[in-house]
């Protein structure tokens, strides 16, 4: 039974103060076995918030290495404690938790390696507030990369994503960018290493405590994903050879 397994939430935070105790409370704790928080240098009182609401693991940058950095950090710390399926949520309550109980279920029974919160199934992307710009490049960028790398995703974008630790022992996320583009080579990594992928349609909410990205940065990253992907299609053809996509050893 995939509940005698160890869940493990990571929360990758970055002044999340205002929005912690929200999507903290959210989680189902009749299932979940540990929360473990990365804070990346945050300004307000995130960590403080954290402590305030019991949450035993922090892990503390001593200065601002970025979302990805963030992520490594908590993947490295989950796998130190055993977490058998790590789920990745932002604490900014974008993503409700909500769906954990039903990633976590289509994990535990190996239906599937990786689970992932899908904001585009649907209609709820812009009922929930997104930007229309960035609904239209999510669905260009989208339909780009399943073409290159030879998958088919509703969108490759979500920053709610749940993992067999199986996967995380084995794709090369230390040699991934330290920044927003990390979750695209992660995702690259594992249609690379032919893991099974499965989508939950999840409502995404956008206010001003939410995290994003403004447009300038949000062509940077588009042009990241892009370039992935097109490196991804060269090693797939033998044409380059990558450390990324090694696997750990």
């Amino acid at each position: 039974m995939y509940l005698d397994q160890k869940i493990v939430v990571v929360l990758p935070a970055y002044n999340a103060a205002a929005t912690l105790a929200q999507t903290y409370a959210e989680i189902p704790f009749n299932l979940v076995d540990e929360v473990i928080l990365g804070d990346d240098f945050s300004t307000d009182e995130t960590v403080e918030r954290a402590k305030e609401l019991g949450i035993q693991h922090i892990v503390r940058h001593d200065q601002n290495l970025g979302y990805g950095a963030n992520q490594k950090s908590l993947y490295n710390a989950a796998l130190a404690i055993d977490a058998d399926i790590i789920i990745m949520l932002h604490p900014d309550y974008q993503y409700t938790p909500k769906l954990i109980t039903a990633m976590v279920t289509m994990i535990g029974h190996r239906i599937f390696d990786v689970v992932l919160g899908s904001r585009i199934l649907g209609k709820g992307a812009l009922k929930g507030g997104m930007p229309r710009y960035k609904y239209i490049a999510n669905r260009l960028l989208t339909a780009t990369q399943n073409l290159l790398v030879n998958h088919k995703l509703s969108e490759y974008h979500t920053g709610y994503r749940a993992y067999h630790r199986e996967v995380l022992r084995t794709i090369n996320y230390d040699e991934n960018d330290d920044d927003f583009i990390f979750d695209n080579e992660v995702l690259s990594q594992i249609i690379y290493a032919d893991f099974r992928i499965g989508e939950v349609s999840c409502p995404a909410y956008y206010f001003e405590e939410a995290s994003s990205i403004n447009i300038r940065r949000s062509i940077i990253y588009g042009l990241g994903v892009l370039r992935v992907s097109i490196l991804h299609f060269l090693q797939r053809l033998g044409l380059v050879s990558l450390k990324m996509y090694e696997q750990r050893t």
